[in-house]
């Protein structure tokens, strides 16, 4: 009842989102533009543009105000990857600055009594992974910024400092964490008022530990944070709650510089990032949709949706080989390839197979945001903290809530994570190794130009509707808005079920069933924001089912 309760509170507060922004919910540029899931993010990173920062310093401007406005979603205690294209030198580099297995982590260390407890991967000391996202800022801004950590820190330092009023989403999100925020007297101190409630909407809140961790990271961020002091009391107080994250940890971690993964498309080139991101998962199903004259079948009717079904599947079975490049040999080469292409498409019209019915997780714990600055450079960027406040822990006296990444690793064989993937040996848990994510930034190049770039939010949804944004805007040519806001479908695998919004017509709904399919209705699967790019018009959308915010100039 309690979870039927919460889908009903988050159906609610979309529905008063899309009421509330859709005006707003869009906007053209003619030099740059942010798009982000945060309307004050948003601004912090048009801010930074203003001021003459590159795209690469509004994307750390952003990523670091984003840790304040949306703290469920992502923070200093996460990771994330970056993809950016250079346009001086017309290239493209991936940034992998997601979290990592601590050194005392092993494959069974979820195993009680013989069986696995999943839990204890999603909530506690045991889930949170070592922190990249300091790291993957830093390196960013010291290879393409143009300017220091406090100068793009300075915004976020501002909001958490003064404080904001907090957003439908995170009201939802603090309510339904509420127990866990109370157990912790600093967590409750910022999130919960007095009385020990969660605060409504338009609530203005103060982060001023995280202002302080701010300015106390200097601009030497990477430095400061995994060394010294900061990096002390993140290890103590891990270690004090039972967990086994020690400075060693920390001080070795590093962000990855890897080579994007790229494949045509309807004569596009469109760029990923590479395992352990699930790009190449996005490019095999754009691969098997490409030959299919899909504006003929007619954007969401039955067919169109049913051979999305079949192309996801297809795609969530193959992302079982992915995992972290440095720990398992992922064959990209025969998984991209034309002939697995042709022959996955061949096995994707030719299903039929049914499951029962499970509901799905919802997961708020990730951002996505994209910038485009005058000069032509692109970067998209998802970050996050996984679930909902992640391992529903943060550090006194620093503010930083940490992450509970530890879940997208496989707990044990063929047990489903909170997102109901099932584990596979290739993402099993050893140390420092990274797990396999579903965040998929993408950036979209034709005539060796970017054209768009686009990336979301939602666990295992991620997926499917980056690809369905991306076939919106470059399949039905969709301007951005429409693209975002056209209804979704998800399919996984396992469970074998077509989760669709609630806003795809019944009559749509029925006629998939009557093919054979079993159906979950939701209110809503993800957010995705858009840009497209072209000389001189620039337009961008966010997501009214999360919220955000989108401005240029």
């Amino acid at each position: 009842m309690r979870n039927r309760n919460f889908v009903r509170f988050l159906l609610v507060t979309v529905v008063a989102a899309v009421l509330a922004c859709a005006p707003a919910m869009a906007a053209q540029a003619p030099h740059a533009m942010v798009v982000s899931e945060s309307a004050q993010a948003t601004q912090a990173g048009l801010e930074i543009l203003k001021k003459g920062g590159n795209a690469v310093d509004a994307a750390a401007a952003v990523a670091l105000a984003l840790g304040v406005t949306n703290a469920g979603s992502c923070g200093l205690g996460g990771g994330g990857f970056m993809l950016i294209y250079m346009a001086r030198q017309g290239q493209f580099f991936a940034l992998d600055f997601r979290e990592t297995a601590p050194k005392a982590a092993t494959a069974d260390m979820y195993i009680r009594n013989g069986h696995p407890n999943e839990r204890l991967a999603v909530v506690g000391p045991l889930a949170v992974g070592v922190p990249g996202q300091v790291a993957g800022i830093r390196d960013a801004l010291k290879r393409f910024g143009t300017m220091t950590f406090q100068q793009v820190a300075a915004p976020a330092i501002k909001l958490a400092r003064d404080g904001f009023p907090i957003t439908s989403l995170l009201a939802g999100e603090i309510a339904h964490n509420r127990n866990y925020i109370a157990a912790e007297p600093e967590f409750a101190k910022v999130f919960l008022r007095p009385d020990g409630s969660a605060p409504p909407a338009d609530t203005v809140i103060r982060q001023p530990e995280l202002a302080r961790t701010l300015e106390r990271l200097g601009n030497r961020p990477a430095e400061n944070f995994y060394h010294g002091e900061i990096a002390r009391e993140i290890a103590s107080y891990i270690k004090s709650q039972g967990g086994i994250i020690t400075t060693d940890d920390l001080s070795d971690y590093r962000a990855v510089w890897r080579e994007p993964l790229h494949r045509a498309f309807q004569g596009n080139e469109v760029y990923v990032m590479p395992p352990p991101s699930s790009g190449g998962v996005l490019l095999e199903m754009l691969g098997m949709l490409e030959p299919g004259h899909l504006p003929g079948l007619g954007l969401n009717s039955p067919p169109y949706l049913a051979r999305l079904a079949e192309v996801m599947r297809q795609g969530f079975i193959d992302r079982a080989l992915y995992a972290d490049p440095a720990f398992v040999h992922v064959p990209l080469q025969v998984l991209l390839s034309p002939k697995h292409i042709d022959e996955a498409r061949r096995r994707a019209l030719h299903h039929n197979t049914l499951a029962p019915r499970i509901a799905p997780a919802h997961d708020h714990g990730t951002s996505n945001f994209c910038v485009v600055d005058k000069d032509g450079n692109v970067v998209a960027l998802t970050t996050t903290i996984n679930t909902a406040f992640g391992a529903k822990m943060m550090v006194p006296k620093l503010g930083v809530v940490l992450n509970d990444e530890m879940d997208d690793f496989a707990v044990a064989p063929n047990v489903p994570n909170v997102y109901r993937l099932q584990g596979a040996k290739a993402n099993e848990i050893a140390p420092g190794k990274r797990p396999l994510s579903s965040m998929t930034p993408i950036i979209v190049v034709s005539h060796g130009r970017p054209i768009m770039t686009t990336g979301g939010s939602g666990g295992p949804t991620i997926l499917t509707g980056v690809l369905q944004v991306t076939l919106n805007i470059l399949d039905f040519h969709l301007g951005p808005e429409q693209a975002v806001t056209t209804p979704r479908i998800h399919e996984q695998a396992s469970p074998d079920i077509i989760f669709a919004e609630a806003a795809i017509p019944e009559p749509t709904r029925r006629a998939l069933s009557e093919m054979g399919y079993k159906l979950k209705v939701v209110p809503h699967l993800g957010a995705v924001n858009a840009i497209t790019i072209e000389a001189g018009n620039l337009h961008g959308a966010f997501d009214p089912r999360k919220g955000g915010g989108v401005a240029g100039y």
